[in-house]
């Protein structure tokens, strides 16, 4: 199955009415209060900083807003079809490391899904199985908009702009030893005197 065989005004409806009852939740402002006041293990290379002048601080609360709308579209699709694969959708990197910091929340997150029936979907397997780019008119954006509205485009950078703005990463880390998009170091560490 493809998400050509559903429409992205079903996984729309169905992500606002999970989103509200997230939201809904006692504990998500506990959740989304902790991930953005832990903001010390949002470092990554290739996530924020394609963020223009990006700050952890400044950006949190956008990013995580957007990420738990995105985990709702995730989970949406999820109900929709029962394909973990398939509800993997693109998204722009920017809000898919704040997935992650918010997915790190697992004890109070386990708790939210009992108590609301709407699993958080989301895996770096099937991400890396999928493998598509997020951009702009893709399914991903137009069920984003139809549920939640316009995108930020501070957050929602296309496909082609992250490239680029990753091969300028890539030249400024790569004169401080750090290659790979961040997977190596050539960074030697001396012993402590």
């Amino acid at each position: 199955m493809t998400t050509t065989a559903i429409e992205p005004t079903a996984v729309a409806e169905r992500a606002r009415i999970i989103h509200a009852a997230w939201q809904a939740d006692p504990e998500m402002p506990t959740v989304l209060e902790g991930c953005a006041l832990y903001t010390g293990e949002w470092d990554d290379f290739y996530g924020g900083p394609l963020v223009s002048e990006y700050s952890v601080t400044r950006d949190a609360q956008p990013l995580l807003q957007g990420a738990l709308r995105v985990m709702a579209l995730k989970s949406a699709l999820y109900e929709l079809t029962g394909d973990e694969l398939l509800a993997e959708l693109p998204v722009p990197v920017p809000l898919d490391v704040t997935c992650h910091a918010l997915c790190a929340q697992f004890t109070a997150l386990s708790r939210v899904q009992q108590r609301t029936g709407h699993p958080f979907v989301h895996s770096t397997v099937n991400e890396q199985r999928n493998a598509t780019a997020w951009d702009a008119g893709d399914f991903t954006h137009r069920a984003y908009e139809l549920a939640f509205g316009p995108v930020d485009e501070r957050y929602w950078i296309g496909a082609a702009e992250t490239e680029r703005r990753r091969q300028v990463l890539d030249g400024i880390y790569a004169g401080i030893g750090i290659t790979g998009r961040g997977t190596a170091s050539a960074i030697h560490h001396a012993a402590p005197a």
